[in-house]
């Protein structure tokens, strides 16, 4: 009858504690990302949402300031059953297109910023676009 030495099941019990260790690493780090390509689907549903949103105002209701307020926040559903509601913060920024051409008054630079805080690190996902005087709002039924 043969039996393990010591330093055989020192050798073993090491091999399966870094096993342990990397199981576990992996399944945080795998967490981890789902968390975060949540989070930034979360945001670019935001950030489409809000310009869909714009898309649909009149001329005189983007550039009249009082109308779109610059802030606004949003939430995020953590998926068991909690909502943060101040999850997102975000700007809207309206301005002239700066651009040199004849019809640049006819345009707006619209920049939409989404901010928030994930794993205690602050993330930014920003969006611009122009708004055109005779644009795609004039053709809606």
């Amino acid at each position: 009858m043969s039996g393990f030495t010591l330093i055989e099941g020192i050798i073993g019990i090491g091999a399966m504690g870094i096993l342990i260790v990397c199981l576990y690493s992996g399944m945080t780090t795998g967490f981890g990302v789902v968390r975060m390509a949540r989070e930034n689907l979360r945001a670019t549903q935001v950030l489409q949402e809000k310009f869909e949103t714009i898309r649909l105002y009149t001329w005189d209701q983007i550039n009249d300031a009082s109308y779109i307020p610059p802030t606004f926040s949003a939430p995020l559903y953590t998926g068991n059953g909690q909502v943060d509601v101040n999850a997102y913060q975000g700007k809207v920024k309206i301005s002239k297109a700066g651009l040199p051409e004849a019809y640049a008054d006819d345009l707006r630079l619209v920049t939409v910023e989404l901010n928030w805080t994930s794993c205690n690190l602050p993330r930014t996902r920003t969006i611009t676009s122009y708004v055109a005087r005779y644009g795609l709002q004039n053709y809606i039924y």
